[in-house]
């Protein structure tokens, strides 16, 4: 009887051999290369004219995203990955309520997480911008008061689980602290005296960690991104029992 493969087997191994064929430098060179430009050219006129560059930095980027997304299934149990659109981000801005009135972004972002991008549930985040602003990292941001009142009543009672996550050796080595996204005060609806306090004020639970745009377009940073995807597992598997339950 002849083996049959599975769609998904046979679109893994494609996303495989593509990856080997587009560098991960030579993507990032490409994607920044588009991004320069377009920072110096942030005008709906420019980006019209030379649209085909955005499609073609794109397209490189998604090879990219399904390489990543393929290796976080192998460590992850709980992610299972679609496809590059359900990580990634519109160029365009939405201006509305904006004192910036520039029409596109200035970077290339994907996260990956249980759900899709607009689920709630933590996931790990790779932010391509030039000007030393490029990062890997994940968690969760900003949460609805809803999904962050489920995380803060977890931290509050096994808060020393988050600690022993955050301050093991490994995880310091990549993420040497939380995200600095926090109140004043403790929430209203903990006791202000308890020894969670600190943690239940953060507003996000997220970690980054910076690239140099010199490396980046280099040098093959994809290990160094695995890596701090599989160190940052232990986080988002704490936060994603909390919201789930």
């Amino acid at each position: 009887m002849e083996e049959t493969v599975s769609k998904a087997e046979r679109g893994r191994n494609k996303k495989q051999q593509t990856i080997k064929q587009n560098t991960v430098k030579d993507i990032l060179k490409e994607v920044y290369g588009f991004i320069t430009l377009l920072n110096a050219n942030n005008n709906r006129d420019w980006f019209n004219d030379n649209k085909g560059l955005y499609i073609d930095a794109k397209a490189k980027f998604d090879i990219l995203v399904d390489y990543i997304g393929g290796e976080i299934e192998k460590f992850d149990s709980e992610y299972s990955y679609t496809n590059a659109k359900s990580c990634t981000y519109r160029i365009y801005r939405d201006v509305r309520f904006s004192k910036n009135k520039l029409p596109y972004k200035n970077h290339f972002g994907a996260f990956w997480n249980r759900g899709g991008r607009k689920s709630p549930y933590a996931g790990y985040y790779l932010h391509i911008q030039p000007g030393g602003e490029s990062f890997f990292g994940g968690g969760v941001y900003r949460p609805q008061n809803n999904v962050l009142k489920s995380i803060r009543q977890e931290v509050y009672y096994s808060y020393n689980e988050l600690e022993k996550i955050i301050h093991s050796k490994d995880f310091k080595r990549i993420y040497p602290e939380l995200m600095d996204d926090r109140l004043m005060r403790g929430p209203k609806d903990f006791p202000k005296d308890c020894d969670a306090i600190e943690y239940l004020k953060y507003k996000s639970l997220a970690v980054g960690h910076a690239l140099n745009d010199e490396i980046i377009v280099k040098k093959d940073i994809s290990a160094e991104i695995i890596d701090g995807f599989v160190t940052l597992l232990p986080l988002n598997q704490y936060i994603n029992q909390a919201i789930d339950m």
